[in-house]
């Protein structure tokens, strides 16, 4: 599947991305190709393989959560750069 330069442009807004024409051409070659990928993986025949969420034989490997005395305030806070009432003070993440 050839992306045309206009699809390509769209997905860069989409991501965020300024790119320049030079930049914009290749992404356009390299996402075309990619999607070339995604067209022969559509031709392979699955029929036989049963859906799977897990492909090794992972279990779930947290240890079980027990209940235990939580670290005191004052030693939390003791390497902190800043400190308010108690508490962690970070900066604020949105401007108003």
């Amino acid at each position: 599947m050839s992306l045309t330069l206009e699809e390509t442009a769209h997905v860069a807004r989409l991501a965020r991305l300024r790119l320049t024409p030079d930049e914009l051409a290749r992404m356009q070659v390299q996402l075309s190709n990619i999607l070339d990928h995604f067209t022969l993986l559509q031709e392979v025949d699955v029929s036989d393989i049963p859906p799977t969420a897990q492909v090794t034989d992972l279990v779930n490997a947290m240890r079980d959560d027990l209940v235990r005395p939580s670290l005191p305030r004052d030693e939390a806070l003791a390497n902190a750069p800043a400190q308010a009432e108690g508490m962690f003070r970070v900066g604020a993440i949105f401007e108003e």
